[in-house]
């Protein structure tokens, strides 16, 4: 229920990790002791996870673990050509395309390291460590705004996808049939009817909740360039529609200059449910308040592809097909 989107504590042992990042899709690596030979920090088949910004469980610590980690980010950024007969990352060779890059970076990489002067550590012995890269395409990340029946029915569809969704509304009555009481828990709430990657916050001011998204968004699109983040607005008032969506422009803009975002592949989706009328009444709203058509324009209104039928669960099936659509088009 936190309006600031923090990313959680990573876990402590590596199969929590595997879990929590394959049911969120986040990009990481498990890397996995395949071979021992004398004396080593940790034994045959010891596993750790290392995701871009964190790690979880241990391979003995150590300059070991530091190339290991070091190894693993690079992999995820795709910044050398795994060779597996030799010990030495690889630059990317000049002209590689990105499809050729995506391939080396999906293959098992091994890597040999004996434990000695080189690696300052005095074991003596040697270790072949795997690594194994799982998500390296980014997941759909996703702010929705409001409880109704199209979220709800959105949420059902959702919860079987590989995304991370925060889902707001100010009236906790919209949540009652997910929340249960809970004592010792944020707020006296827990989550027990949807799936750990849809996260519900209850808030007066769910403006505030654009601002860290997009940043968040911002901060890895330009490591992953590629449509991934999506605002979706469907909300119970028309003036607070118009205000998220406005703070969603305001938000693009201040970023544009400094990020990724400046590449129109990179900028993410910012769509508000609506009939024909109110898509027009926002737009002429919008350019008299001095935004150009070129920034109206980034404004995907209404939202979901033409595939006929008005009933919540019909809405929301045309507005997954064309998220899912932007998505892997990318």
């Amino acid at each position: 229920m936190s309006k600031s989107l923090i990313t959680p504590m990573p876990p402590t042992k590596w199969y929590e990790g595997l879990a929590q990042y394959q049911q969120q899709g986040v990009a990481h690596v498990l890397a996995t002791v395949v071979a021992v030979n004398g004396s080593a920090p940790r034994d045959l088949q010891s596993k750790m996870i290392v995701t871009l910004d964190d790690c979880c469980d241990t391979l003995g610590g150590g300059s070991l673990e530091h190339d290991v980690t070091l190894t693993a980010r690079q992999l995820l950024n795709g910044e050398f050509e795994p060779n597996n007969s030799k010990a030495s990352s690889q630059p990317l060779k000049a002209g590689r395309s990105a499809k050729a890059q995506a391939v080396r970076r999906e293959a098992v990489y091994s890597k040999h390291y004996p434990l000695g002067a080189k690696l300052a550590q005095c074991c003596g012995g040697s270790v072949t460590v795997m690594f194994e890269c799982f998500h390296l395409t980014p997941p759909m990340s996703l702010l929705v705004f409001g409880g109704g029946h199209v979220a709800a029915a959105l949420m059902s569809i959702l919860a079987e996808l590989p995304c991370q969704v925060d889902w707001i509304d100010s009236r906790s009555e919209m949540f009652e049939r997910y929340l249960s009481a809970e004592s010792g828990t944020a707020e006296g709430q827990v989550n027990d009817q949807l799936p750990a990657h849809i996260r519900v916050h209850i808030d007066d001011d769910p403006v505030d909740f654009i601002r860290p998204f997009l940043t968040n968004g911002a901060r890895r699109l330009s490591i992953n360039k590629g449509t991934q983040y999506f605002i979706l607005v469907m909300t119970h008032d028309h003036s607070l529609d118009f205000d998220l969506v406005r703070a969603a422009l305001d938000c693009l803009l201040a970023t544009d200059s400094k990020t990724a975002l400046k590449e129109s592949s990179a900028r993410p989706y910012i769509g508000c449910i609506s009939s024909a009328t109110k898509a027009k009444r926002f737009r002429d709203k919008l350019l008299q308040r001095g935004y150009s058509e070129k920034v109206v324009d980034k404004v995907t209104m209404p939202i979901g592809l033409e595939i006929g039928g008005k009933e919540p669960m019909a809405v929301a099936v045309s507005i997954a097909s064309q998220i899912l659509q932007l998505y892997h088009q990318a």
